[in-house]
């Protein structure tokens, strides 16, 4: 097995500081984001086959909180709807038409969603 080789990314960003006064926490992401209740979401709900050999898939867009929670709701989405699809980059990929119906879903678990595009 190859071993991995190490960047500058891999060491959190930076190496180390010759300044006396350097404090970490100015530089350090705050990676906990706050989960944001349902009802203050307001999510939008795509139609979209570009890049994917034209195949059809839903996009659910605009989540806001933490990356655990847009993957359970990613899961929950795919397992009503009983098909596949992926969760990156801050979007729900959904396969298939599957707008109306994970608008439905969404709306009962109490998050704002409107239709974009035909």
């Amino acid at each position: 097995m190859a071993k991995k080789k190490l960047g500058l990314e891999d060491l959190g960003g930076f190496v180390f500081s010759t300044n006396d006064d350097f404090d970490e926490s100015d530089y350090v992401e705050d990676s906990s984001q706050e989960k944001l209740a349902p009802e203050d979401q307001e999510l939008e709900a795509h139609y979209s086959n570009k890049g994917r050999g034209g195949k059809t898939v839903t996009i659910i867009k605009g989540y806001q909180g933490p990356e655990e929670e847009l993957i359970s709701l990613g899961k929950m989405l795919k397992k009503k709807c009983g098909v596949g699809g992926s969760t990156k980059d801050g979007e729900i990929i959904i396969q298939g038409e599957h707008r109306d119906k994970i608008m439905q879903i969404l709306r009962k678990e109490g998050y704002k969603v409107k239709r974009v595009g035909g």
